[in-house]
C-alpha cells in the first residue's frame, strides 16, 4: 500500500510507517511511554508496513515542509463502524487553525471508507482548544463517559452525513 497523503489548505498529513511509529514510541520519555497500552503496542507490532488506522499521520506544513504535529485514530473502525480521532499540533504552531484542518482531514479520510458510520473524539471535560476545534468541525458533544485510560472525558460525535 502506498502511504496515503491527505491534503488541506495549509497541510499535508502523511501516513507514518510501522517503523516510524515504533521509533517515535521508543524515543518517548519513560513517563509518557508508560502511558502506551500493551494492547496498542501489540496492534502496532501486528500491523502492516503502512496502516493509517494504527500508525496515524505526520502533520507537515506545506509551505515550510516542517512536521508540526501528529494526527490519527485510536484504531481501525470497530464492529459498529466507529473510529476515534486524535491530533496534536506543536505548541509554536497552535492557534493557527492547523488542528482544525487536521481533524477535518481525518474525518474525510474516515468517511472515505464505507464501513465507517461514526467518527468520535474525546476531550477533557471542560471548554478548551480541542472542544473549539471539534465544534468547528461539526462535532456535537454527546455527554460524559469514563475512559479506562483518561477517566471522565467528554465524548464528541460526528455521524456520517446523509
Amino acid at each position: 500500500m502506498d502511504a496515503p497523503t491527505l491534503q488541506t489548505k495549509n497541510l499535508e498529513l502523511v501516513a507514518k510507517t510501522r517503523a516510524e511509529t515504533r521509533a517515535f514510541i521508543d524515543a518517548m520519555p519513560p513517563e509518557y511511554r508508560k502511558e502506551v497500552s500493551s494492547e496498542w503496542l501489540a496492534r502496532l507490532d501486528a500491523s502492516a508496513h503502512i496502516d493509517p488506522w494504527v500508525h496515524g499521520f505526520a502533520i507537515r506544513h506545506r509551505a515550510s515542509g516542517a512536521v508540526i504535529g501528529t494526527a490519527g485514530f485510536t484504531g481501525p473502525p470497530d464492529a459498529n463502524g466507529e473510529v476515534e480521532i486524535a491530533y496534536g499540533v506543536d505548541t509554536e504552531h497552535q492557534g493557527k487553525g492547523y488542528a482544525t484542518e487536521s481533524a477535518e482531514a481525518l474525518v474525510l479520510f474516515a468517511y472515505g471508507h464505507e464501513s465507517v458510520r461514526l467518527v468520535r473524539a474525546h476531550t477533557l471535560p471542560e471548554a478548551n482548544a480541542s472542544t473549539h476545534v471539534l465544534a468547528k468541525c461539526g462535532f456535537q458533544k454527546a455527554g460524559e463517559i469514563v475512559d479506562p485510560n483518561d477517566g471522565v472525558v467528554w465524548r464528541w460525535v460526528r455521524p456520517r452525513a446523509g
